[in-house]
């Protein structure tokens, strides 16, 4: 099902978004309908992530809970992390 969205804007600028629009072979409701899909799916994107997150940190907190947590000092976190982006960055480079 369709929705219609109406917003308003000053005749000067719907008459350059026209033009624009128009020397792109499109309609001004076509770029408004491009544009509103455009942010419909960044909002999906950021929603999913805020989800994934969410569950990263839920189960991290669950290992906590079970005693199942390793903690690693800083130094050796800060190694591991530096070995990571190193084997990234090979495989980029091949």
């Amino acid at each position: 099902m369709d929705t219609r969205i109406q917003f308003r804007v000053d005749e000067e600028t719907k008459r350059l978004a026209q033009q624009m629009a128009e020397s792109q072979g499109r309609t001004l409701s076509d770029a408004c309908r491009e544009l509103t899909e455009q942010l419909a799916e960044q909002q999906r994107k950021a929603v999913s992530h805020d989800a994934w997150l969410t569950q990263q940190v839920n189960m991290a907190f669950e290992k906590l809970d079970a005693g199942q947590a390793v903690f690693i000092d800083h130094a050796t976190a800060k190694a591991k992390m530096a070995e990571h982006k190193a084997n990234i960055r090979k495989r980029q480079q091949q």
